[in-house]
């Protein structure tokens, strides 16, 4: 039997994405603040569905969308997320392995269904997520398979983890036996609000090393370090010796080492439809450019290039192949 090989093991909140256009008035008509991600019951979901008509139905959660866009640039990519066995976990199991990603957790017998987060867009293009977490919460330590964490080069988790409490200790011994493993781990962000929630404890992810790799867009960095400017808070994450990725929207991106700060140019787009799973799809350009051993600003024009093609349809998911979008944009992504 071959040993298991992988670029990237992607860890997150196994979530459908039910996805509708609604105009503006809608949103404020159900109390809801734009632009955000807000945790909800199950009985706020059904609440919600009643209006959304006849929307897009996908497999989502942002590890998950990393992992498919990683799989669509060719990686070999792995995804550990909880699922129930009812319908909902059927269609996001079918639809991630269809993807090219290995996801072999084992589903949950009883509990609370898969969970749902339905996202709202306006006609700006700006993603509204409720979601409700259900079986995605009850990701403990026994789901984290030691062998994939040990076969995996980096190991990538989502800050959306660090909402339930047994997620939150199956990151950490995924981190743990990355580590272990000379495996770097990176976490992305997620969400403003889910920083304000646990800001310090990111921080001191960051600053105990279980982390090697942070992803945030600006809003999620300017609120980690409590600062309306950016550069005080590109500033402060250069100080903390890791690799940071800052995304900045249409104004593009920041790398950021102990070494440099590099601004890169966003791709450019003919419209924005949706931007669900933008950040979730630089990730996957980056970090397949960075396990191809590309130079910084290639991972980056890489991750701009993913973000720009996701955002100009409805979903979270490629509607081609990336890495044959990138070759026809002389990025490589090979190795």
């Amino acid at each position: 039997m071959p040993t298991l090989s992988l670029d990237v093991l992607c860890l997150g909140n196994a979530i459908v994405d039910i996805i509708a256009p609604v105009a503006d008035d809608v949103l404020v008509g159900h109390g809801i603040t734009k632009g955000g991600m807000f945790l909800i019951d199950e009985a706020r979901a059904e609440d919600l569905s009643a209006f959304m008509g006849a929307p897009t139905v996908m497999s989502g959660g942002s590890a998950a969308n990393t992992a498919v866009g990683l799989a669509s640039l060719g990686r070999r990519t792995g995804y550990i997320g909880k699922v129930r066995t009812d319908d909902a976990g059927g269609l996001f199991t079918r639809a991630i392995r269809e993807a090219g990603v290995r996801f072999e957790t084992e589903p949950a017998a009883a509990g609370p269904a898969t969970a749902r987060s339905f996202v709202l867009v306006t006609p700006d293009g700006q993603r509204t997520m409720n979601t409700y977490l259900g079986a995605c919460q009850n990701l403990s330590v026994d789901d984290i398979d030691e062998a994939s964490v040990k076969a995996a080069d980096i190991v990538y988790l989502e800050g959306y983890l660090w909402d339930p409490p047994a997620a939150k200790l199956a990151f950490t011994k995924a981190a743990d036996i990355a580590h272990a493993n000379g495996s770097r781990v990176a976490l992305s962000l997620s969400d403003s609000f889910c920083v304000e929630r646990y800001r310090e404890e990111f921080i001191g992810l960051i600053r105990s090393r279980t982390v090697d790799i942070v992803f945030a867009n600006d809003v999620e960095l300017r609120t980690l370090y409590g600062t309306a400017e950016l550069a005080a808070a590109v500033s402060a994450l250069r100080a903390e010796n890791v690799l940071g990725v800052v995304t900045k929207g249409a104004e593009g991106s920041v790398v950021v080492t102990s070494d440099q700060v590099l601004d890169v140019e966003a791709s450019p787009i003919d419209r924005l439809v949706d931007s669900t799973g933008a950040g979730d799809l630089f990730a996957a350009g980056f970090l397949a450019g960075l396990v191809a051993k590309s130079d910084l600003g290639q991972c980056a024009r890489l991750g701009a290039l993913a973000a720009a093609e996701v955002i100009q349809h409805i979903g979270a998911h490629p509607a081609v192949n990336l890495a044959t979008l990138a070759r026809q944009h002389s990025l490589s992504v090979a190795g």
